[in-house]
């Protein structure tokens, strides 16, 4: 760091955020990997965080804050929020002359466009208040300094807590970060961490609890290379993923929650999948892969259970009014509904859980794959490949779709939700305004697509799923309406053809 007044360059901060949680605190604490860093002396950081009144600052991933410590004061620029574990950011540090923001500090910055002339409007918002351990210290070929922050957040709209340790690598392999950190996780209860300490405090502000969010955007530059185009998916799903992990473990039951956690999978297991060439020489892809379709498989069931009871279940009523032997199939189904939560919170709540994200998460910053020169082509190029190939299995696996059963409709069913994840993913690589033009029109048609397959798809459990339910009792299955059927093929194989007729937009 400079002396006063004098702001450093923007080195790069690669740190692996890791959570823990209430009770769990002890289990971190006494771990004998962080015997040294739990006895080193803590320091009081209190931190203020600024920003203007409508939030310029947030809107453009960055941060302004001023730290006080030990009677010396900080300013920090942060720019980037990094997309799950592993942070990725540069940041520019000035020591000032007290806890008032100073524009010089921010001169050369990433805020300086966004602050020019509005340098009497930044305010604190929020604070935090931590008691920080740190010891650095040798793992594999690197040197890593080790952070615990046991502290919280105070704004004028409320506080709130948390726990954090943070792994900084200092010199080294991005591959030891995460090795270490599975060393820890195999008996402390670490999770993924999602939220920097300013998103915290921004959630904080408005009030907001943990809750579902459906998938964002991948931010791509068509200038990026395959394998980063990469990373920024499968960072994407892992976001989505955790977001919603924590949404259902800290609320009531949620189909929702665990709906977007069915979908945050999915969506990363189709990129798995989609990006295939990238990892030939990798096998980790397929066992990974493999492994998050076997640990899961009870989210499925959840799933299957929340759709029945809003979906299928009044359609049952409403065929069978008088049937006394409905009032016994609800019961089954809420209590099957309650057993496969549990069976989703044991999972959550694993070592086997928090070791299988971290090591997707670490073989995706870091694999074999990464060090491969397919890694390293046209994004843009690596991304065409990848849509003409999905495009022609939906053109191949759909055709006499009027007129397929149930598994080869499935088939179609898949083929086109993995189009469909791909042309969300690769969006930002073509943003030309004809492309997106056509993007819209390619999409419209991708979904109508997916929802009358995926309508079709629900009648078909519709047809098991009350027969597993009701076991020995005598209930009268509904008619499940063939002419609904043959419309929704009709109209299935209709959005099919215009998928078809449309250019494609990465061409």
């Amino acid at each position: 760091m400079d002396e006063a007044g004098e702001t450093t360059a923007a080195p790069r901060e690669i740190e692996l955020k890791l959570d823990c949680t209430g009770p769990d605190l002890t289990a971190l604490t006494g771990h004998a990997l962080l015997g040294e860093v739990v006895g080193s002396e803590a320091r009081l950081l209190v931190t203020r965080y600024y920003d203007t009144p409508d939030r310029a600052l947030e809107a453009a991933g960055l941060t302004v804050r001023i730290r006080a410590e030990g009677g010396r004061f900080v300013q920090t620029v942060k720019a980037g929020s990094g997309q799950i574990g592993l942070f990725d950011r540069a940041e520019w540090e000035t020591v000032v002359a007290g806890d008032a923001p100073e524009p010089a500090a921010w001169a050369d910055t990433a805020a300086e466009t966004v602050l020019s002339g509005r340098e009497g409007e930044l305010a604190p918002l929020f604070s935090t208040v931590i008691m920080r351990r740190v010891h650095a210290l040798d793992h594999g070929e690197s040197r890593i300094a080790v952070t615990l922050d046991e502290g919280r957040v105070e704004s004028a709209k409320g506080d709130a807590t948390f726990c954090e340790l943070e792994l900084e690598l200092e010199r080294g392999r991005v591959a030891d970060l995460f090795g270490f950190a599975q060393a820890l996780a195999e008996t402390a209860p670490l999770r993924l961490g999602v939220l920097s300490k300013s998103a915290r405090g921004y959630a904080v502000l408005d009030g907001t609890a943990p809750a579902p969010v459906k998938a964002a955007g991948v931010d791509l530059s068509p200038d990026d290379d395959a394998g980063t185009v990469f990373r920024s998916v499968a960072r994407s799903c892992l976001r989505h993923l955790r977001l919603n992990e924590t949404a259902f473990l800290e609320g009531e039951p949620n189909p929702s929650a665990l709906h977007q956690m069915r979908v945050a999978l999915r969506r990363l297991r189709s990129a798995l999948s989609l990006f295939a060439p990238l990892f030939e020489n990798d096998p980790r892809a397929t066992v990974l892969s493999d492994e998050i379709k076997r640990v899961t498989e009870p989210f499925g069931t959840g799933r299957n259970l929340d759709v029945f009871l809003h979906d299928t279940l009044p359609i049952l009523a409403e065929h069978n009014p008088d049937d006394p032997a409905l009032g016994t199939l609800e019961e089954r189904a809420r209590a099957a509904q309650q057993q496969a939560y549990a069976a989703v919170r044991e999972i959550l709540h694993s070592p086997q859980w928090r070791g299988l994200l971290l090591d997707i998460a670490g073989w995706v910053e870091a694999g074999a794959w990464s060090e491969q020169d397919a890694a390293r082509q046209d994004g843009r190029h690596c991304a065409a490949g990848i849509l003409d190939k999905a495009r022609r299995r939906v053109k191949k696996r759909g055709q006499g779709l009027r007129h397929l059963d149930a598994h080869t409709r499935h088939r179609v069913r898949i083929a086109a939700k993995k189009l469909r994840y791909g042309a969300e993913f690769f969006a930002d690589l073509f943003p030309k305004p004809k492309a997106q033009k056509r993007q819209k029109a390619f999409g419209d048609a991708l979904s109508d697509l997916q929802d009358h397959l995926g309508a079709l798809n629900d009648i078909e459990t519709a047809r098991t799923l009350p027969l597993d339910l009701a076991g020995n009792e005598a209930l009268a299955m509904p008619d499940m309406d063939e002419k609904r059927v043959q419309s929704l093929l009709d109209k299935a194989a209709d959005a099919r053809t215009d998928l078809l007729d449309v250019k494609p937009f990465w061409r």
